[in-house]
């Protein structure tokens, strides 16, 4: 829904995409041709004379310029210009601040030549409506919910991602329906000369009039207040400090306070939602994220490597003790064909002492943490693993140009049909009823992934598991 309103939104304050963007460019080339790998008017190695960057009109040259592989000065083989340029069009496509970017070569004096760079800056402070489903998928609001309007948030967030220029983010939110929440965040992500330090601070305060209570025959069980009274209320407020040494490498350390308020009525039906029966939770939760990111494309990668490992230690104040856990994801990306792509994704979490209340169970059916085919199952417990392969083949690959969007000037439209497979498993030493623990899971399937610009992914995939249901899912986030 967001992504209609935005086309909208765009469509009513198209003004014309601005010709002295492209003018400015071609002015700073100048008569100075475009060198490719293998002109041998140049020597084998050249060197990089200037960086010149054109249609910035907010962000600063210092953001895009470290986000590139070549520095003023450098020395480059000349063979190596084209996957250069390449590259930091990839680089600079990760920021997700522009709907289009060309970087070229240009011949200069003798061995150097120019890196010219063109970037067309997508609308960056706009109110985005969005209505979103409070349900864990599409498919279960669809189907076991009966599309009940009433479990859905209808909200509105102000927020600027490139507050000064600086790719500083800085946010505000309120949401009403089935929770109702208000929120603020602000993040900087470089402090320092050298961009390596950032910091950034948010919080957070939300209410529920239902909230599920348990699991069930892995089902979550809902239970309602009456009019004007809140079943659950949370207060969250984070600091965060981040160290990026390199282009695809960031650590991440995240102090967090969380307070939580439950009505009576949940523990009368779950005297373990929160320890020692108690109707209140308070902790403190430490979280040290390392990633490791060398895909090609951060929203909907094709090729490379992606490691991310977080390890959260929680401390309870009141209603808890304590908790650790650790999770690491696994991602292998690769082309085995002009057009064919495979994708390996390997996804684990342990965590201790194993016995949690129940609101700290939490093992497979929420967000992306789950076996394909069983978005309709909630799976708890302690530790899990899960690994997801993929054969993609690239239908579709274009871009309408020339669009009179002045922020839209480019829509790419990618569709990228596949097969795939899953498996999984959960451990909990308390399975209850539930009959998908401590069990192998399997599913195999079909899918369309529709990938465009302003971050928007939808898989659609028809899968079967090993209960030997079918159905197709629909999802807006990534594997």
């Amino acid at each position: 829904m967001k992504y209609l309103f935005l086309l909208l939104l765009l469509v009513a304050a198209a003004c014309g995409y601005s010709s002295a963007q492209v003018s400015n460019h071609l002015d700073k080339v100048g008569d100075m041709p475009v060198v490719h790998t293998g002109d041998t008017s140049l020597p084998e190695r050249v060197r990089i004379r200037n960086i010149i960057i054109a249609g910035n009109k907010k962000t600063r040259d210092k953001i895009i310029t470290r986000e590139m592989s070549v520095r003023i000065g450098d020395t480059v083989l000349r063979d190596s210009l084209d996957l250069l340029n390449d590259q930091n069009k990839k680089r600079l496509w990760n920021l997700s601040l522009f709907t289009d970017v060309t970087v070229t070569a240009a011949k200069a004096n003798g061995n150097e030549v120019d890196i010219f760079v063109l970037v067309k800056e997508q609308w960056y402070i706009f109110p985005e409506l969005f209505f979103k489903l409070a349900d864990r998928n599409f498919n279960v609001w669809w189907t076991e919910q009966n599309r009940d309007i009433r479990r859905a948030n209808l909200g509105v967030v102000l927020r600027h991602k490139n507050f000064r220029g600086n790719m500083e983010s800085l946010g505000i939110s309120a949401q009403i329906g089935y929770t109702q929440r208000f929120g603020l965040e602000y993040f900087k992500p470089y402090l320092d000369r050298q961009q390596k330090h950032g910091a950034g601070a948010s919080f957070s305060f939300s209410n529920n009039i239902e909230t599920y209570y348990k699991t069930d025959s892995n089902k979550l069980r809902f239970v309602r207040t009456p009019p004007g009274r809140h079943i659950i209320s949370q207060f969250t407020a984070a600091a965060v400090y981040t160290y990026r040494p390199r282009y695809s490498s960031r650590h991440l350390i995240e102090l967090r306070y969380r307070n939580y308020r439950i009505d009576d009525t949940v523990l009368e039906l779950n005297t373990e939602y929160f320890a020692n029966s108690s109707n209140k939770m308070k902790l403190i939760e430490l979280m040290y994220q390392l990633e490791y990111n060398k895909v090609d494309n951060w929203i909907y990668p094709l090729t490379g490597t992606k490691f991310v490992g977080h390890s959260v230690s929680r401390k309870g104040i009141e209603g808890f003790n304590f908790q650790q856990y650790f999770t690491a994801e696994y991602s292998r990306f690769n082309q085995v064909s002009r057009k064919w792509y495979t994708a390996g994704i390997l996804r684990a979490k342990t965590s201790f002492p194993e016995d949690q209340p129940y609101i700290f169970r939490n093992g497979l059916g929420t967000e992306s943490e789950y076996v394909r085919g069983y978005e309709y199952y909630v799976i708890d417990g302690s530790q899990y693993g899960i690994a997801r392969a993929s054969l993609k083949y690239e239908l579709l690959n274009i871009r309408l140009v020339n669009l009179p969007l002045k922020y839209l000037p480019v829509i790419p439209i990618r569709l990228y049909p596949k097969v795939f497979a899953d498996a999984g498993y959960v451990r909990s030493i308390r399975p209850l009823n539930s009959f998908l623990n401590n069990r192998p899971l399997y599913s195999a399937g079909v899918g369309l992934d529709v990938v465009s610009t302003y971050d928007f992914k939808l898989r659609l995939e028809y899968t079967w598991n090993h209960l030997g249901e079918k159905g197709l899912f629909l999802h807006i986030n990534s594997e």
